[in-house]
Order: structure tokens, then C-alpha cells, then sequence
């Protein structure tokens, strides 16, 4: 929204900062952090009093969560939402297209995570809307943004999957894109969903993830980068590092009540929303199989789940001593903050991993 001050830019020394998507992406970073540090207290009081009871916590999980983790509200995820939300519509232009496709993906994930989280609270049980009716409505919302950013996209690229490190290869999907597309944001959504079963766990991976889709999106933004890169270039992805960066400020906001032992869980709300997010940045810039590594810790606890339910199906016995795996690793008896440590350490290197597959060609 205030990109349109850059009209007063050569009346009003300064303003001409606004026409740089660096500033703006910094800018939309610390109005989230802020809006964080700044709600974060009063939206957790009012979670309290509202969830007398907290988060139902599952029976069948960890015998130490029902001891450490009751009572805890849920729906935290809404100051996430909200600090990027308010933070992206202030900073970001408003002409772009892709920031709207994701900015809708991610409130429409975090609708019906919120709807979810409600009803879970409302019960008094770990049942919240139903797995088919989630799986309804998020295809809907997947199929949407997937034919969107199909349509933008430049006709070299329409109905095309990039393949990372092959600069020349791009396997023609046509419209099947628009199915892989819906897959892909769905899977991330359902993936980060997973993840979120520690305190601080999904977040900081959900953070580092954003921060190199972000850059990524920048690179693929601007046609010098692409030249010098060899990448696809996406006219007007660059926008997203703004999207990107106020995700990371209003995560930051959120893990400082989030962190061991949190005051607030994200629930659904955040982390449907999030994942979301991370999948519809994919396909909007051409890197989905690169958000396969980036965000390869999802990756990881969606197979776990797989595995661990066909083996079960098929054997009547367990691969893992509880699945996702965080928990298979609580079982073993490492402490929580060490699993989040180290499990955040791994997301770095991944993102570290996918950044390199811009220049390896």
C-alpha cells in the first residue's frame, strides 16, 4: 500500500526507498516483529479465558504431554496471520498479483484451521471438522491458486514443472499443473500440520523455509539475477520477499511465547496456513521439487506417518516407536528443546542446500 508514496519521490526526499523491494521486505519484517511483541500478550490472555480447558491434548501421544502441555491455549497461529497480513498489505504493491494468490492461500488454509481448532476446543476432544471436509476445501483452495499462477505465469513457463540443476529441462505438465499445483500447496499445509507437535518445532523450520523461498523469489524476480543464474525467470515474483519477510517477523513474534515452555500453541490455524503458504510460494515462482528440500524436515515427518501407518496395516507392527518421528525421538528419551535444536539445525542446512541448486548448473 505505501509503494504509491513513490509517486512524491522526487518532491519528498526519502521516498524513493519505496520503490525498492529490499526496503519494503525490511520494513514488512519489523512491522510484523512489532505487531507481534506487541499483540502477542493481550491475544494470549484473551485465548485463556476463552479456552478454559486450553488444547485437548491426544491420549494416544506422549504420556509427558498430558503432565506438561494441558492446559495450553490454541489458535495462536491468529497472531501470525495477523502480523502478516497487516504487515504484507501495508508494505507490499498492490498490483501484483502473486502476493494476492498467496496472501488467499494462506488465509483460506487458515480458515479452515481456525474452524478446526474451534470445533477441537468447542468438543472438549482431539476431533475437530472432519479429514474429508479439510481435504475438500483445501483441493478447492489449491486448485484455485494452482490455475492462477498458472494463468500469470509467462507462456514459456505456463504448464511447465522446472527441474532444479537442469537449467534447460522442464517437463510439460500442461493442465495436469494445475492438479500437481493443488497437490503440492495441500501436501506442504498437511506437512507443516504434522510437524507442529512440539513446542517450537514447525515454526523456525516454517521461518527458514519462507526466508529462501523468498529469496529465491527475488532472484527469479529480476531478469539480470536470471541471466547471471540461469533460472526461469517469473516477472513479479520478487514481490514475495516481502510476503516472505513479514512471515518471518510475525513467526519471531510468535516464538517468543511459543519457545519451551510455550504460552500458546499455533494449532491448526498456523500451522495449515503456514504450510500453505510455503506450497502456493512454490509453484508461484517454478521451484516445487526445491521446496521438497528446503522444507525436507515436512518431508520427513509426512513419510514417517505414511510409513509407519502401511507397515502397521500390512504387519501389525511399528517402524517407529511413535509416529511423527519428533515423537518417536521423545520416546527414545531425548529432551524437547533438543529435539527442536537439532531438528531446526537440520532445517538450516537444507535451506542452505536448496539456496546452492540457483548456482549449481
Amino acid at each position: 500500500m505505501l509503494f504509491w508514496l513513490t509517486e512524491f519521490a522526487d518532491v519528498v526526499p526519502g521516498f524513493n526507498l519505496f520503490r525498492y523491494i529490499t526496503f519494503r521486505a525490511g520494513a514488512a519484517f519489523f512491522t510484523a516483529l512489532l505487531f507481534g511483541f506487541f499483540f502477542g500478550k493481550p491475544l494470549i490472555n484473551l485465548l485463556r479465558k476463552r479456552q478454559s480447558n486450553g488444547q485437548p491434548i491426544r491420549e494416544d501421544g506422549p504420556e509427558s504431554h498430558l503432565l506438561t502441555k494441558t492446559g495450553t491455549p490454541t489458535m495462536g497461529g491468529l497472531l501470525i496471520l495477523s502480523a502478516l497480513t497487516v504487515a504484507t498489505l501495508l508494505w507490499a504493491r498492490w498490483d501484483n498479483a502473486y502476493v494476492w494468490i498467496v496472501l488467499l492461500v494462506t488465509v483460506g488454509f487458515g480458515l479452515i484451521g481456525f474452524a478446526d481448532d474451534l470445533a477441537k476446543v468447542s468438543k472438549g476432544n482431539v476431533k475437530g471438522v472432519s479429514a474429508r471436509m479439510r481435504l475438500a476445501l483445501g483441493t478447492l483452495i489449491g486448485l484455485f491458486a494452482a490455475g492462477a499462477a498458472m494463468y500469470l505465469h509467462p507462456p514459456a513457463l505456463t504448464g511447465q514443472l522446472a527441474v532444479p540443476v537442469f537449467k534447460e529441462v522442464l517437463i510439460h505438465l500442461g493442465w495436469f499443473f494445475i492438479p500437481f499445483g493443488a497437490f503440492v500447496i495441500l501436501g506442504a499445509a498437511n506437512s507443516v500440520n504434522l510437524t507442529d507437535g512440539l513446542d517450537g518445532l514447525a515454526i523456525m523450520p516454517v521461518m527458514i523455509a519462507a526466508s529462501t523461498l523468498g529469496v529465491i523469489a527475488y532472484a527469479v524476480g529480476r531478469v539480470d539475477f536470471t541471466t547471471y543464474l540461469d533460472v526461469h525467470y517469473v516477472p513479479g515474483a520478487g514481490e514475495l520477499l516481502i510476503f516472505t519477510a513479514a512471515l518471518a517477523g510475525g513467526g519471531l513474534g510468535f516464538l517468543w511465547y511459543n519457545a519451551p515452555p510455550a504460552a500458546v500453541f499455533m494449532g491448526d490455524t498456523g500451522s495449515l496456513a503456514l504450510g500453505g503458504a510455503l506450497g502456493a510460494i512454490a509453484v508461484v515462482i517454478k521451484h516445487e521439487i526445491v521446496l521438497g528440500i528446503v522444507g525436507g524436515i515436512f518431508v520427513v515427518e509426512t513419510l514417517s506417518v505414511i510409513i509407519q501407518v502401511l507397515y502397521f496395516k500390512r504387519t501389525g507392527r511399528r517402524v517407529f516407536l511413535m509416529a511423527p518421528i519428533h515423537h518417536h525421538f521423545e520416546k527414545k528419551g531425548w529432551a524437547e528443546p533438543q529435539i527442536v535444536i537439532r531438528f531446526w539445525i537440520i532445517a538450516l542446512v537444507l535451506a542452505l542446500i536448496g539456496l546452492a541448486t540457483l548456482k549449481i548448473r
